[in-house]
């Protein structure tokens, strides 16, 4: 069983940082507005503010904010502010250990995909799946905001209708570890020390800005490397910004094209990723797909 970070209160300081592509400065008022309305403190990393070509500072840069952040014992909780890309580069200059001895929320999503899994597994710490902070220049709408509620309070998560319209793909009840992600950080992990294992667990899709045939590739590689077959079941979030003319629904039929011949639990329509809302969820915790009857149960994501 993973190490579940402790939970965090009003008046509790909270660190802020860049660990792939820079941040736009314009959009750090809104981000610090959202977390002092939870009564909450915040610390900018070095990295806020920071670029180095397309990334927020050099790699050498972006891992000693993290490390930084671990070992201030002030810090209860890490907010990676911006997604894009670079977050697989940091994967092996991370201190695992560090973070296991030091396991706080490490909130994020998209290109944070290969973060999370490289903590999931190396420094077996649960991690957080959401938004990162704002959409932009905009405040998160109301339930993206409501799902931050979970870091003070451990609770058990129910995902089912009364949030979106879900559909089965294939049938079942399953209980595993949650994991995944991002569909094209999933896939760059393959072949590498930080491969996601999809062994015995439920598997969460979701990515932007991919065509049909892009996904159908992944989705074949992710097939061809068996690790369709070894999950025990699948949460099929927003695949959003597809090539012009292509639709959701023909995302959903590739989806069941793979995975529906596997027999195992598969439900789609889950508003998890860049999407608004964008639930949070933690990752590394066990949950339960009920594809019978459309739900996903998820245990607490924090102690």
């Amino acid at each position: 069983m993973k190490i579940r970070p402790k939970r965090i209160k009003s008046g509790d300081t909270v660190g802020l940082v860049a660990l792939s592509s820079s941040l736009k400065m314009e959009q750090l008022q809104t981000k610090i507005d959202f977390i002092e309305s939870f009564g909450l403190h915040y610390k900018l990393g070095q990295t806020i503010g920071m670029s180095h070509g397309m990334l927020a500072g050099t790699d050498e840069e972006r891992v000693e904010d993290l490390h930084t952040m671990v070992q201030d014992p002030a810090v209860k909780a890490i907010f990676c502010v911006c997604g894009g890309y670079g977050a697989g580069r940091l994967a092996d200059k991370i201190d695992y250990q560090l973070i296991e001895e030091n396991p706080k929320i490490i909130w994020g999503f998209s290109d944070i995909t290969y973060l999370h899994t490289a903590v999931n597994e190396f420094a077996d710490v649960v991690t957080f799946h959401g938004p990162m902070l704002s959409n932009g220049l905009e405040p998160l709408d109301a339930l993206s905001a409501k799902m931050f509620q979970q870091l003070f309070t451990p609770i058990e998560m129910q995902y089912d209708e009364m949030i979106s319209p879900l559909e089965t793909l294939s049938g079942g009840i399953v209980r595993g570890e949650l994991t995944g992600g991002n569909l094209n950080r999933l896939v760059s992990t393959l072949g590498t020390k930080f491969e996601f294992d999809a062994r015995g667990k439920i598997v969460l899709l979701e990515d932007i800005g991919e065509s049909l045939e892009r996904i159908d590739g992944m989705m074949n590689q992710l097939r061809l490397a068996r690790k369709l077959e070894q999950a025990a079941g699948f949460v099929i979030g927003q695949f959003t910004n597809l090539g012009e003319g292509e639709t959701h629904e023909q995302v959903v039929e590739i989806m069941r094209d793979y995975l529906a011949p596997l027999q195992k639990p598969v439900v789609s329509g889950f508003m998890i990723g860049h999407c608004t809302p964008n639930i949070g969820i933690p990752l590394g915790v066990d949950a339960i797909l009920d594809a019978n009857e459309k739900v996903l149960r998820i245990l607490p994501g924090v102690e």
